[in-house]
């Protein structure tokens, strides 16, 4: 378990969820792991100390997405905390599902500011200071890809935009010998979205595998991507989705 051995990783939105799952399998992998939250300070600190127990060092940093100058700020903590950044994991975001003629501008700037904006912000900060073998991977949604019912037209666009902004940013740092790609899992069993939930098996229904994924699951795809063995690729969206998108 120590593929990550030496690298410091930072998660966005890392204190529950999809994001926690994230920050424990680096950890596990060797990698000291800083994470960001917005409200959920006891959360975040519980990872933190999941993180130590598996002998690693671990830093909640309270920021808020919606702030360019809190991502920054995260960023440069991580940095002077552990003295490298190694691996980016732009995982924080939010989902606003409502019909075109109901949505508001608030809306629309709320999430192209955390989905969209952040991402930019924490990228063009931690790539000035990663060297070769650098990592950011981005944390889309199949739905960027496709949209199997109404009300999502937001939600997509946000994170389909994430999809040509890794290809670019993959083309600005290849030369640096970093990668960045993109994960888009599909319907994963968190309190944002239980697999117990009213629409669940509307969900399970568009699924090859009828079964919605696991934390861990996605955890260990963007670990191995964070990882040496997969150095060859970059630029890719790569979809973790039992099938919904087949």
């Amino acid at each position: 378990m120590s593929k990550l051995k030496g690298k410091v990783a930072l998660v966005t939105g890392g204190s529950r969820g999809i994001g926690a799952a994230i920050a424990r399998r680096l950890a596990h992998e060797g990698a000291n792991v800083a994470l960001t939250y917005n409200r959920s300070a006891d959360k975040a600190n519980a990872v933190v100390g999941e993180i130590e127990q598996a002998g690693r060092k671990g830093l909640s940093i309270a920021a808020d997405n919606s702030e360019a100058s809190a991502i920054k700020a995260a960023v440069q903590k991580t940095v002077a905390e552990f003295g490298q950044l190694d691996i980016l994991i732009n995982n924080a975001g939010i989902f606003v599902a409502k019909p075109i003629g109901e949505l508001t501008l608030a809306d629309f700037e709320q999430t192209i500011d955390v989905n969209v904006r952040a991402v930019f912000v924490a990228s063009q900060a931690a790539a000035s200071y990663m060297g070769e073998g650098g990592r950011i991977i981005s944390i889309g949604s199949n739905l960027a890809e496709h949209v199997p019912t109404s009300g999502l037209s937001l939600y997509s666009l946000s994170k389909s935009a994430l999809i040509g902004f890794t290809k670019g940013l993959a083309r600005d740092l290849g030369p640096r010998g970093i990668t960045v790609n993109i994960v888009h899992p599909g319907s994963t069993d968190t309190d944002m979205n239980p697999a117990s939930g009213e629409y669940s098996d509307g969900q399970r229904s568009l699924m090859a595998i009828p079964s919605y994924g696991k934390p861990d699951d996605i955890a260990g795809f963007v670990t191995w991507l964070a990882s040496e063995e997969s150095r060859f690729i970059t630029g890719a969206g790569l979809t973790i989705d039992g099938g919904t998108n087949a």
